[in-house]
Order: C-alpha cells, then sequence, then structure tokens
C-alpha cells in the first residue's frame, strides 16, 4: 500500500470518526434540550396570547399547582397568575391526569366570587402541555344543567296538576249521572263541576303562556307602552275581584312614563302581581299599586298588607308551581304560575322583579324596566282616558300607600 493510499485510508477513517462524534453530540444536545424542556417552567411561545384571548377561563400551572398564565375570566374563580391553584378538587384533576393520560376530564362545584355567592358547576379538562406544565380548560354549566333541571320538573309538576281538575272532572261527572233523579245533588255537582273547569282552563292558559314566554326569543309587537294605561288596565281587570275580596286598591306616584315593550304582556304580568296581592291580603285592607323613576329605570310596585312570605320561601316563589302556602292556594284557585309569568315577562323586556317581604307585615313586589323617553305624538299634558274605577278603587295622592317602597327595601 502506497503512501496516497494511506492518507485516503485515514482521512477517510477520520471522517467517519468526525461523523460519529457529530452525531454523538447533536444527540447529547437534544438530549440534554429535552432534558431542560422538561424542567423548564417556561411557556411555550404565544401561549399567554392564546389564554388571553379566551372566553372561558382557562389557566397553565406546573407541578407545584403554581398558575403561571391566566385568561381574563378566569379571575372570578380565584385562579391568578402567581397564585396557587385553590381548592383540593383541581389538585386532584390534575395529578389524575398525570398519572394515566395526556388529558382527563370532570364536573367540579367551584366558588365563584366572593361567598356568599353560590358554588358553579363546571366541567373542567385538563391537558399536558409538557411533563412539568397543565392547561386547565373551565366550562361554567351551571345554567345549562338548571336548564335541564326546570325543564324536568315542569313536565312532572304539569303533569301533577293537571290530573288534579281533570280527576275532579271525571269524578263529578259520574257523580252528576248516579244523581240525575236528584236535582238539588246536580245543581250542586254542576257548579263544582264549573269549578273544576275553569280552573282547568285557567291551568291550561297559563301554561300555554309561560311556554310562549319562554319559546319566545323576541318580543312580537314591541313599541313604546304608556305605564299609565299598563296599570290602568290590569286594576280595572281586577277590580271586581278586589270588591269580592273587601280590598281596595290604590294606585299612586309618577305619571306619563313609558317603557319599550308589550302593553298586554306587561299589563298580565302586573295584574298577576294584583290578584296574588289581593288573594293574600285579609278583608278591609289595601293594595297599592306605585310608580317612580330612578335614574333610567321605572318602577312598579305592587304593595299588600296580608301575610307575608317567610324568608325560607322567597328565593323559590318565582319557580313554577311552588306555593307557600298549599291549602291557600287550592281554595283561592291559584295555579302557582302567576309570579313565574311575571318573571320571565319582566325579563324578556330586559328588566327584574325585586321582592321585600316580612311575614305578618306584608309583601311588596317591584318591577323594574328600562326608561324610554315618550313618542312624538304624545302631547306632554295628555293622559290617556279610562273609566272612572269603581267604588272600591281609589287613587293615592302619593306613592305607593304607607310603608312598601319600591326599591324592595323596608322604610
Amino acid at each position: 500500500m502506497d503512501t496516497t493510499q494511506l492518507a485516503l485510508l485515514a482521512l477517510l477513517a477520520g471522517v467517519v470518526i468526525g461523523a460519529l462524534l457529530s452525531a454523538i453530540v447533536l444527540v447529547s444536545m437534544r438530549a440534554r434540550d429535552r432534558l431542560r424542556a422538561a424542567d423548564s417552567r417556561e411557556l411555550p411561545e404565544g401561549m399567554s396570547e392564546v389564554l388571553h384571548g379566551m372566553d372561558d377561563p382557562a389557566v397553565v400551572v406546573d407541578n407545584s399547582f403554581t398558575v403561571l398564565a391566566a385568561s381574563a375570566s378566569a379571575t372570578p374563580f380565584h385562579l391568578r397568575e402567581g397564585a396557587a391553584l385553590p381548592g383540593d378538587d383541581l389538585r386532584v384533576l390534575v395529578r389524575k391526569m398525570k398519572d394515566d393520560a395526556t388529558s382527563a376530564s370532570s364536573t367540579l362545584r367551584l366558588q365563584r366570587g366572593a361567598p356568599p355567592a353560590e358554588p358553579r358547576l363546571v366541567s373542567v379538562r385538563a391537558t399536558r402541555i409538557s411533563p412539568r406544565l397543565t392547561l386547565l380548560v373551565l366550562r361554567d354549566i351551571t345554567e345549562r344543567e338548571r336548564v335541564e333541571q326546570m325543564r324536568r320538573d315542569f313536565v312532572a309538576n304539569t303533569s301533577h296538576e293537571l290530573k288534579t281538575p281533570v280527576g275532579a272532572v271525571s269524578l263529578l261527572a259520574e257523580a252528576i249521572e248516579s244523581a240525575a233523579d236528584d236535582p238539588d245533588q246536580v245543581r250542586v255537582f254542576s257548579s263544582r263541576l264549573t269549578a273544576e273547569a275553569n280552573r282547568l282552563a285557567l291551568l291550561t292558559s297559563r301554561i300555554m303562556n309561560l311556554s310562549r314566554l319562554q319559546s319566545a326569543d323576541e318580543l312580537s309587537e314591541e313599541r313604546s307602552v304608556s305605564v299609565d294605561e299598563v296599570i290602568a288596565s290590569a286594576v280595572d281587570a281586577h277590580t271586581l275581584q278586589a270588591e269580592s275580596a273587601d280590598v281596595v286598591l290604590t294606585r299612586g306616584g309618577s305619571r306619563g312614563l313609558y317603557v319599550r315593550g308589550d302593553g298586554q304582556i306587561l299589563s298580565e304580568a302586573v295584574g298577576n302581581l294584583i290578584a296574588n296581592a289581593i288573594a293574600y291580603s285579609p278583608k278591609g285592607s289595601s293594595v297599592g299599586v306605585g310608580v317612580k323613576a330612578v335614574d333610567d329605570i321605572v318602577e312598579i310596585a305592587v304593595a299588600d298588607r296580608g301575610i307575608g312570605i317567610p324568608e325560607a320561601d322567597q328565593e323559590r316563589i318565582f319557580e313554577r308551581f311552588y306555593r307557600t302556602d298549599q291549602a291557600r292556594s287550592r281554595r283561592t284557585g291559584g295555579t302557582g304560575l302567576g309570579l313565574a309569568i311575571v318573571k320571565h315577562a319582566v325579563q324578556r323586556h330586559g328588566g327584574e322583579v325585586r321582592l321585600w317581604s316580612r311575614p305578618g307585615r306584608g309583601s311588596t313586589f317591584t318591577i323594574r324596566l328600562p326608561l324610554v323617553e315618550p313618542p312624538l305624538d304624545d302631547s306632554p299634558g295628555r293622559r290617556p282616558r279610562r273609566k272612572r274605577p269603581a267604588s272600591g278603587v281609589g287613587r293615592a295622592a302619593a306613592s305607593v300607600p304607607s310603608r312598601p317602597v319600591p326599591n324592595g327595601e323596608p322604610e
């Protein structure tokens, strides 16, 4: 082998050895980078920007359960950058994800806001970003579950409530047939049959009204509505009920105010409050309807001095078919849907209903709606004409009589 061949062989050997050394160095550097990445707490590029643009609450935490990055909507759940992950439930989910898979999900109850705010039902998904970093995405499903529960309750309650009058009609029809030879008994059973039929018709009508309010996305007829006309219509519709119950209706407060919406729906809502106030007021007492404007809000308050509502029942009073006094509701023919209709009707108009009540002192229901400017064709000094109230209905010179205040607080 001559000198040239030896030189070429040496050169080839050097190239091979150099390539092997370069490969070893490259593998070592990649292994080092992977080790650093595994131990690193630095967020991947662009992760913070993605989190800040998310609508759902989302955070990135490390192995010590420290929040490294968080979306703005995560703050109400006490998830803040630099703070520790609150609660044991979220930490258990992160550990489960690290032990079993690259992702895990669970449904938890987490505190949103400061106490006494109720815990929220939240669906949480944990996803591994790196050996030391975990992404948590939260989705508040409280309202979805509440609506689903309300739907189930509505179907069950409706079926139960309809069984009573339907069964009564069937039994009374049989009783009339068996008492065909006794005219007096026939008249008694016929009057009861008529009462049950009226009750069934009222229940069916209110169920349909409530379903219509809940299913419609927008009001079918929306215009500037005079609050004076709404109250006048509601008061006139319940004058006979007030006279029969020996209750005086009074109307006071501001006039000439307008809201945006459907006048018929608003009249029915105020009428339901008046009907309830009359039904739960003692003889010789009064029910007041007062109106006032507070900033850009119209407040319509219906106040009575009746039996009042216990504090434990006040949170549920607007639920469908919920009654604080079952026996009294049966005597007065109540359906348990009136206040639910009021709530949904007012919400459909962008407002809210507030309640102040004390047992033995009475109750005040206050409807709050956005105030709008009067229509251009309404003259400033002109007031809507209506029939003069019957003898049992008067008009107060001031606002709601005596005690209840429209803002829902006692004097």
